[in-house]
């Protein structure tokens, strides 16, 4: 099975007792949209809610960052997850924030994890059910163990600009990379790391809120002058679209593609680290 799932699949697979569908839905700072909220009041039967920024390392001033495993551990306990669960993971605009999830719960080993192609979007766009209100899963027996090589840090993004060894991949919108538009959060330097190459993670995204089919997907990269067949670490503005690159990457057979947690806001927000302003 690869890493994405179709509504069929998982309208086929409701009844599973392995079975552990998260919500995963996420804005964006300065988005006027609740996502708590929006998940009480309608999400997909049986669905549990993942908060991506209380599930996260809170000793860290940057946002959402990965928490320690023992902490991760405890969040997707008491979602219901245990070792031999099947965890599909969904968010409300059909691929925007669940492959953030994906990759968290691949970063901590559990690589039985999958997203939904066109998440809510699509469930609700195709007339399937939908429940409201929240329910306290039995807790799980999940234990975190961090896979290292799906994770970078400041210092191994320092060291694979300036050896050349990987290629930073930034999934931010081309104006943001390119510095002609302002950082969503405050404080944050405009431009991007150098050498950086630019892929906007919307290109990989169709109007319906699915991944883009493997042909595109390919040609995207292939036009961002990302080399498929070389390490790659994707980027973007706090860890989140960055994900969905690396969901393509994977789609791609590239499972190995590694997330930079920090991304610009820890690289933007220093007064230490070089950025490039202009086109890449």
């Amino acid at each position: 099975m690869g890493p994405l799932v179709s509504t069929d699949w998982l309208s086929e697979r409701m009844d599973s007792q392995d079975l552990v569908v998260i919500d995963a839905t996420w804005f964006m700072p300065g988005t006027p949209r609740d996502a708590r909220a929006e998940f009480a009041e309608r999400h997909i039967p049986g669905a549990v809610y993942f908060d991506i920024d209380q599930v996260s390392d809170h000793s860290s001033d940057l946002p959402h960052m990965l928490p320690e495993p023992a902490d991760f551990a405890v969040g997707a306990r008491r979602l219901g997850v245990s070792q031999g669960s099947t965890v599909v993971v969904y968010d409300a605009q059909g691929i925007f924030s669940a492959p953030r999830v994906w990759w968290s719960f691949r970063a901590m080993s559990h690589a039985d994890t999958v997203v939904l192609d066109g998440g809510l979007l699509k469930w609700i766009a195709e007339g399937r059910p939908v429940e409201s209100g929240w329910r306290e899963p039995p807790h799980g027996e999940f234990k975190a163990r961090p896979d290292r090589s799906l994770i970078r840090d400041l210092d191994e993004v320092r060291r694979a600009i300036a050896d050349q060894t990987e290629q930073i991949v930034d999934a931010r919108p081309a104006a943001r990379f390119s510095g002609d538009a302002p950082e969503p959060r405050p404080g944050l330097r405009s431009g991007h790391m150098p050498g950086a190459k630019n892929l906007p993670f919307s290109a990989l995204v169709g109007p319906d809120g699915c991944l883009l089919d493997e042909q595109r997907l390919r040609s995207a990269f292939d036009s961002a002058g990302v080399d498929l067949a070389a390490p790659i670490v994707t980027s973007c503005g706090s860890g989140v679209s960055a994900s969905v690159l690396a969901l393509g990457l994977a789609c791609l057979g590239k499972s190995d593609a590694a997330v930079y947690d920090g991304s610009w806001t820890e690289w933007g927000g220093r007064d230490d680290t070089e950025v490039v302003v202009g086109p890449a």
